[in-house]
């Protein structure tokens, strides 16, 4: 009896997996047994990294060690500089989720209106087009100088990458619904609002949750970057404090950790897209 696909695909992700740890065993080997010739610069920062207790060029048993001791004991706090990989990770997540959020609660209303009115679409269309394509860090200075707060800055710069693709898949949802949808509905004597929420949303349902699935991949994506620029807390503090430590092995470590929870997210937004597709 043939394997199914789901079974295949698991099949083949395990054997990719598996030379891809045997490569990256194989390759670290080579360049400690000095197969391979490094900078010169190079190679002295490997030799302070070493020196000072890190691994200059650790393999996955190593990074399988250091992963271990943090899912042990994720949420100890041993001060400032030095707390648990759980909680830099639920620092971070808590700023998604609140500037997220946020920016479901303002987009999506904004959205419906922006993509009702044909008028207002054209009239907004320039500034969105202009606000749209800047990079939510140049926020981050303007953010600190006014709000003077590091950890409400973050949340500020989530929601400003968030609102965007949400607002934008909204807007277009609404104004792609079908007229004759809208037609019946006003034939019925439907309220605008009851119009909205009976006709349009549930039409518009799947390209707004494709707004919020990629919002939600780049909230998380930029709040590394911010907390690398104001510090503190959050996973992205942890990746730059350990790298001014030379640790690469917890360097490594923090990007499996960013990687894995930025897969769960995104998978959560996925099934919730599936969820409303499926009741339509």
């Amino acid at each position: 009896m043939a394997a199914s696909p789901k079974v295949r695909a698991l099949i083949l992700s395990t054997v990719i997996f598996t030379v891809f740890v045997f490569a990256w065993h194989l390759s670290v080997q080579t360049s400690a047994g000095g197969g391979v010739a490094m900078d010169p610069e190079y190679a002295a920062l490997m030799g302070k990294a070493a020196k000072s207790g890190g691994s200059a060029m650790p393999g996955p048993v190593e990074v399988g060690k250091e992963l271990w001791k943090h899912v042990l004991d994720p949420f100890y706090d041993k001060g400032p500089n030095d707390k648990g990989l759980g909680i830099q990770l639920a620092y971070s997540l808590a700023r998604v989720l609140i500037g997220y959020s946020l920016a479901v609660l303002i987009a999506i209303p904004l959205g419906f209106v922006i993509g009702m009115s044909r008028l207002l679409y054209d009239a907004l269309d320039p500034f969105i087009q202009i606000l749209k394509p800047i990079s939510p860090l140049a926020w981050m200075p303007l953010a600190l100088y006014t709000i003077k707060d590091s950890g409400v800055s973050s949340v500020f710069v989530i929601f400003i990458c968030s609102v965007w693709p949400i607002l934008m898949n909204t807007a277009f949802g609404v104004a792609s619904v079908r007229k004759e949808w809208l037609n019946v509905a006003r034939t019925l004597e439907v309220s605008r609002l009851r119009s909205a929420l009976k006709v349009i949303l549930p039409a518009a349902a799947p390209t707004i949750m494709t707004g919020m699935r990629i919002a939600i991949g780049i909230a998380w994506l930029v709040i590394v970057a911010a907390e690398m620029l104001v510090g503190g807390t959050g996973i992205g503090y942890f990746v730059w404090n350990e790298w001014n430590n030379l640790s690469i092995t917890s360097i490594l470590v923090a990007i499996l950790s960013i990687g894995l929870i930025g897969m769960l997210l995104d998978q959560g937004l996925a099934r919730l897209t599936k969820l409303v597709t499926y009741s339509e």
